[in-house]
């Protein structure tokens, strides 16, 4: 195994140990009988939603996950042609 492929895997690791953290850290999505109620109404909360922690742990997350599929791409690539 060439350097390149022991430096990925380890990134590859960490990334995905990094991911399963932020989506263990979110909370759940439970709208319960609200919707039914039809109590949508914009709030403070609804307008800012942007700006709270859940939005910033799902944005990383997302993140977390866009470099993890790269990177084992990569670590694919690498160690099936022997770069």
């Amino acid at each position: 195994m060439s350097v390149l492929a022991i430096v990925l895997s380890i990134v590859d690791i960490v990334v995905a140990v990094g991911m399963i953290i932020l989506f263990l850290l979110q909370e759940g999505n439970d709208n319960g009988m609200g919707v039914l109620n039809g109590s949508t109404a914009d709030s403070y909360y609804s307008k800012t939603k942007g700006r709270t922690l859940e939005e910033k742990l799902k944005t990383y997350t997302l993140i977390c996950a866009v470099s993890f599929a790269v990177v084992s791409i990569l670590l694919f690539l690498t160690t099936a042609r022997g770069w």
